[in-house]
């Protein structure tokens, strides 16, 4: 008879009497100022026929871009989203009867200069059929916040096993696994991200003055991190 082939068996997380383990998690939860902003510009435009909305809409939007690159380097990047012209039907009557085209174009403006911030949008918001969205803080992908959270979740990791191998009258002798939360079945457990502040803006005032800056407060960001950690101690006297 052929032998049949025994399955493997799943290795105990349990250690063994000579060599206990410990299982533990580490956290870790920072508050940093962020380091971007972004802000959306949504421009307009309204007109009886086809060309007279899409012209309305170029020139509207050039004005908008032109004030965002005045600020210079405050303004680390600008891309153009989504363009849209469509045609609005009457509501009465047969047929397909159109009755004025509608415009827009959406931005968006990247900024590092906090302090230019609140001048722009106000001046954004003060343009012709001109909406802003935002600010929208957030952190930069590879920002070191991600880093410091990371190490300081394993080194918290590390101090509650000592702790518990302390407990037992030993201490630790080496570290077995180190793992991300979620990363055998790759799960993402991701921060609350960026905030906002939203400040819709339509039409230019009435006054034909210069709006004062809005005064914007940077909003704090969370950063978290959380591991598992097992670690083997040197068998306690109990």
């Amino acid at each position: 008879m052929t032998p049949v082939a025994e399955e493997p068996r799943p290795a105990t997380p349990y250690g063994t009497p000579e060599a206990p383990r410990i299982a533990v998690r580490g956290e870790a939860h920072l508050e940093v100022d962020p380091e971007i902003a972004r802000i959306v510009i949504t421009v307009m435009a309204r007109g009886t026929d086809r060309r007279t909305a899409l012209d309305d809409l170029t020139h509207r939007n050039a004005i908008a871009l032109d004030l965002v690159k005045t600020y210079g380097e405050a303004v680390e990047r600008v891309e153009t989203g989504a363009f849209s012209i469509s045609p609005e039907l009457t509501k009465h009557g047969r047929g397909e009867r159109i009755r004025a085209y509608h415009g827009r174009v959406h931005t968006t403006a990247e900024l590092t200069d906090f302090t230019a911030l609140g001048e722009l949008t106000t001046q954004l918001a003060d343009l012709d059929l001109t909406r802003v969205d935002g600010p929208f803080w957030a952190l930069r992908p590879g920002s070191p916040a991600h880093r410091q959270a990371r190490q300081q979740a394993v080194r918290e990791a590390v101090q509650r096993a000592r702790e518990y191998a302390e407990a037992l009258g030993t201490t630790l002798a080496a570290l077995v696994e180190l793992a991300d939360i979620g990363a055998e079945n790759a799960q993402q457990f991701a921060a609350p991200g960026s905030s906002r502040m939203r400040n819709p803006g339509y039409a230019r005032a009435a006054e034909d003055t210069t709006a004062a800056p809005l005064d914007l407060e940077p909003q704090r960001q969370h950063v978290y991190a959380h591991i598992n950690a097992r670690f083997t101690m040197a068998p306690p006297q109990l």
